[in-house]
C-alpha cells in the first residue's frame, strides 16, 4: 500500500483485478439497467456481481451470471449495500435511479449515495457514466483508492466548537 498523500486522504485500499460491482435499479430503470447489464456482459462476467432483491434476480436469470442478492432496496437492501461498502466488500456501484419519482425509501438512497462518496467508490446512476465506468482500462487491473478519514475529520470540527 503506497503512503497517500495527506491533503488528499489517510489511507488508500487496494481493489483487485476482479472488482465486485454492485448492480441496482429503481423500477422504471429496471430495463435500461438490464439492457445495459446484457450488452456489457463479457465485461460483467469477468467480475464479482451483487444486486438487491429484484433487480439482482433480473440480472441473475437475463444474464445467466451468479449475483450475490441482498434484500430487496426499500426492505433494507440500500443499507446493506451500504454496509458492503463501509466494510470494504464491494468495489464499484452501479445504480440506475429514478430522479423522477418520489421512493418510499429515498432517506435511503440518498444514504447509500453518500456512503458511496465518503468511502470512494466509483458510482455511476446513469447509463452514460456506466459507460465510461465500465469502459474504464483501470478496471481492468489493481487500483488503488484514496480514503479520507472522516472520523478524524469530524473530530477536528467538534474541537473546534
Amino acid at each position: 500500500m503506497k503512503k497517500p498523500h495527506p491533503s488528499i486522504a489517510s489511507s488508500t485500499s487496494e481493489m483487485k483485478v476482479k472488482k465486485r460491482i454492485a448492480l441496482v435499479a429503481h423500477d422504471y430503470r429496471k430495463p435500461d439497467l438490464l439492457d445495459w447489464a446484457q450488452y456489457n456482459k463479457d465485461i460483467l462476467k469477468e467480475h464479482e456481481l451483487f444486486g438487491t432483491g429484484t433487480t439482482g434476480r433480473l440480472i441473475s436469470e437475463k444474464l445467466e451470471l451468479p449475483v450475490h442478492r441482498f434484500m430487496s432496496g426499500p426492505l433494507g437492501g440500500d443499507q446493506q449495500l451500504g454496509a458492503a461498502i463501509a466494510k470494504g466488500d464491494l468495489d464499484i456501484l452501479i445504480f440506475f435511479w429514478d430522479p423522477l419519482q418520489a421512493q418510499p425509501h429515498d432517506v435511503d438512497v440518498k444514504a447509500l449515495l453518500r456512503i458511496a462518496i465518503v468511502y470512494n467508490i466509483p458510482l455511476a446512476c446513469s447509463r452514460s457514466s456506466a459507460d465510461f465506468l465500465i469502459s474504464s482500462k483501470l478496471l481492468e487491473k489493481p487500483y488503488e483508492r484514496y480514503l479520507v478519514d472522516y472520523g478524524a475529520r469530524l473530530e477536528k470540527l467538534a474541537t473546534k466548537e
